[in-house]
């Protein structure tokens, strides 16, 4: 009798590691067929994971970038012309380069030196033109004389092969080199036109008003 309950054990033993070699078996062989699979999903989720975190660190920096230039335009809306009557004529040129990228230009370059040319700020428009700016400087009394005009009409079209050129002063154009700058398309800011500019408006939108609004000079 006890040796049949010993066989009987034994029996149940054998089947309970039959069954649990044939359940690792057949375990071993389902994982074989389904790890490529899993692999493969955590492998997306990990790309998936990475390329938003990479839209959320590029939507930031844009944000970041969007709210550095809405700042930037309002810094240089509040500077008043007697501000920029105050630079030095290097400070100047800056400013009108920083006014180029408030208005959507890109590749600013700031170029006034010794042998520029005339090209004191050069950049490429929002519509891909690429544009030329001479700089002038000039206390608010004086007047721009018509052959400052005329020497930047050559360097401008003929040597940096501008599609736009503004001639930028802090001061009058003459009337000669105010008519000189219309006849051969030059966009003449003088000082009431830099005011509108400094104040919000477009470059692009003062080409209208080329040769016009300009007041007295201003005295001593």
């Amino acid at each position: 009798m006890a040796r049949k309950r010993r066989r009987r054990s034994v029996a149940r033993r054998n089947a309970v590691l039959g069954g649990a070699a044939v359940a690792a078996l057949l375990v071993a062989e389902a994982w074989a067929r389904v790890w490529p699979y899993v692999v493969g999903v955590a492998g997306m989720g990990a790309v998936g994971v990475a390329a938003w975190w990479m839209w959320r660190t590029d939507r930031s920096a844009r944000g970041a970038d969007r709210r550095w230039r809405a700042e930037e335009a309002l810094r240089l809306g509040r500077r008043s012309l007697a501000e920029v009557d105050a630079l030095s004529w290097q400070d100047f040129e800056r400013y009108v380069a920083e006014l180029c990228r408030r208005d959507g230009c890109t590749d600013v370059t700031v170029t006034g030196r010794s042998g520029d040319l005339g090209a004191d700020v050069t950049a490429t428009l929002p519509d891909g033109r690429r544009l030329v700016v001479q700089c002038k400087h000039y206390a608010p009394h004086r007047t721009v004389p018509s052959g400052d005009v005329q020497k930047f009409i050559g360097t401008a079209w003929l040597h940096h092969r501008a599609d736009a050129a503004a001639f930028v002063a802090t001061c009058r154009f003459s009337n000669a080199a105010l008519a000189l700058a219309v006849r051969h398309r030059i966009l003449a800011v003088h000082r009431d036109l830099l005011g509108q500019w400094n104040t919000g408006t477009p470059l692009l939108a003062l080409y209208p008003l080329n040769g016009t609004a300009q007041g007295p000079r201003p005295t001593r």
